[in-house]
């Protein structure tokens, strides 16, 4: 039985904010770069401790990856924050060659992603971060699922040496993983054994999944239920591992199904053990206007999409 002591629901940037801060306390290298949006990514508590470790950079972001590339040189650890937008799509070439191709130590911090940014529409609902970022050699890219996981994945890249990418949003979400949780870089959370279905699901996805497990088990249906909280590198070895018990796998994941979890996971089946896969994702399309839950239903991501398709796959 899935069980889960929930805290208070809140934003993942606020557990990136959080993160931020007891890194800087821990470890007086690390530094802050912003891009005009230090209320938006929680930052300002991190300025407001260290004001002589923080730098506004204003609306250039291509100046600011530049910066922390500089940075690394005399070792400092720097985080950069702004929308994943503007953190990946604006900036990918300053991160390819400033960042990505010499291996510097800069992390990539990047709020206000996928479909969940709502209102503010298709021209900043980035959809193609995971895989633009995935496709560069020697980046790590981690997108956890909620405020407690957020902020202990936020502490551990300030102990990793080399380049990340690390996804998080704006809409309060369900607070369920543990408080004191040992965040590992590459490691996926098994959350649940099962022998009917996996059930693949990674950042916003995961409560919704967890949801809809707790409604197939309810019904009979075993889930096996895994958070894949870092995107690359991939825990092949639990992926390959549960998809033998079952032979039956879905992917949901707040991106399109190109290049993101979905395509990683298929790839790796591909290679280790060949089974039915399907993919809850956006369908090679971009965004709209509208509230976060009402594009989350349209676009199929929710925990009623991800019952309905297990239900498809089994043919019940």
């Amino acid at each position: 039985m899935l069980t889960f002591e929930l805290s208070p629901a809140n934003d993942t940037r606020s557990g990136f904010g959080a993160g931020l801060l007891e890194a800087g306390k821990k470890n007086d290298q690390v530094v802050a770069l912003c891009a005009d949006l230090t209320g938006s990514l929680k930052m300002d508590a991190f300025q407001k401790a260290f004001p002589e470790r923080f730098f506004q950079t204003g609306i250039a972001e291509a100046n600011m990856i530049g910066l922390a590339a500089g940075l690394t040189i005399g070792g400092k650890i720097p985080f950069t924050g702004t929308f994943a937008n503007f953190s990946t799509g604006r900036v990918y070439d300053q991160i390819r060659q400033s960042v990505a191709y010499s291996g510097k130590n800069v992390k990539i911090c990047a709020s206000h992603a996928g479909l969940t940014l709502g209102e503010d529409g298709a021209t900043h609902q980035i959809l193609e971060d995971i895989g633009m970022m995935s496709m560069l050699p020697g980046m790590t890219v981690i997108n956890p699922c909620d405020y407690n996981q957020t902020k202990a994945a936020t502490m551990a890249i300030a102990e990793y040496d080399g380049p990340v990418y690390l996804r998080f949003g704006r809409p309060k979400v369900t607070n369920f993983t543990p408080v004191d949780q040992k965040f590992e870089i590459g490691k996926a959370w098994h959350i649940h054994a099962g022998t009917d279905v996996t059930i693949i699901a990674t950042g916003h996805l995961v409560w919704p999944a967890v949801e809809a497990a707790l409604q197939l088990e309810a019904e009979g249906i075993s889930v096996d239920l895994i958070n894949i909280h870092t995107i690359k590198p991939l825990d092949e070895a639990a992926i390959v591992a549960s998809a033998k018990k079952t032979n039956c796998v879905i992917t949901a994941e707040e991106h399109n199904i190109i290049g993101g979890l979905g395509s990683r996971v298929a790839q790796t089946l591909a290679q280790h053990h060949p089974c039915p896969i399907s993919f809850i994702g956006v369908n090679d399309s971009f965004g709209e206007s509208a509230t976060p839950d009402q594009l989350m239903e349209k676009y199929g991501l929710d925990s009623k999409s991800i019952y309905a398709r297990v239900k498809m796959m089994k043919g019940i």
